[in-house]
């Protein structure tokens, strides 16, 4: 979205840069002349490689990966989750219960999920010691147990299959908080 928004800008801009082309550009040029900005434009080099990547790249579809959620009552959601977004973020945009209470800073364990397959489970970064501290605080622990917020989606983890906990612990609204080691 932010490729998307930012290619409209930079093309509006370069569509001004043309002498004439709005009576908008004239107006903003209108402290000095709109002809002496145009002639200085033209003693200095002028390249639009960039506008037209952010183009190219903005209007590309994003890959995406198949990433199936199972509840705690066995329904299961299969989603298209975007290369590069974490899986408590889809999550959230796909409307499944998954917590999240710090937002993804690594400050509780209410994004809990358990990778259903080894095979993806080991095709993961290794956790890192935060991780897995929060991951001691988790309700249900198990040996494929990750945080969703640490997962990002990548190719070789299309077909993913994550496990909900039938419940979460968010120490900070039970009142306890715990410290940082």
């Amino acid at each position: 979205m932010l490729a998307s928004r930012l290619s409209r800008i930079l093309g509006q801009i370069s569509k001004e840069s043309v002498i004439g082309q709005t009576s908008l550009t004239r107006r903003r040029y209108a402290g000095g002349s709109f002809t002496q900005y145009v002639h200085s434009l033209k003693n200095r080099p002028f390249s639009t490689t960039t506008i037209d990547k952010v183009h190219e790249e903005g209007s590309e579809q994003k890959e995406k990966i198949s990433v199936t959620f199972v509840n705690k009552d066995g329904e299961e959601s299969l989603i298209k989750v975007p290369v590069g977004m974490s899986m408590l973020e889809a999550a959230h945009e796909n409307d499944i219960e998954l917590e999240g209470a710090c937002e993804g800073s690594l400050a509780c364990s209410t994004c809990h999920v358990i990778v259903m397959d080894m095979e993806y489970y080991n095709k993961l970064e290794e956790p890192t010691d935060e991780e897995n501290d929060m991951l001691d605080l988790a309700f249900g622990l198990t040996e494929t147990s990750r945080l969703g917020c640490q997962i990002v989606a990548k190719p070789e983890l299309d077909g993913l299959r994550l496990a909900l906990p039938a419940a979460t612990r968010n120490f900070a609204v039970d009142g306890f908080v715990p410290k940082p080691h």
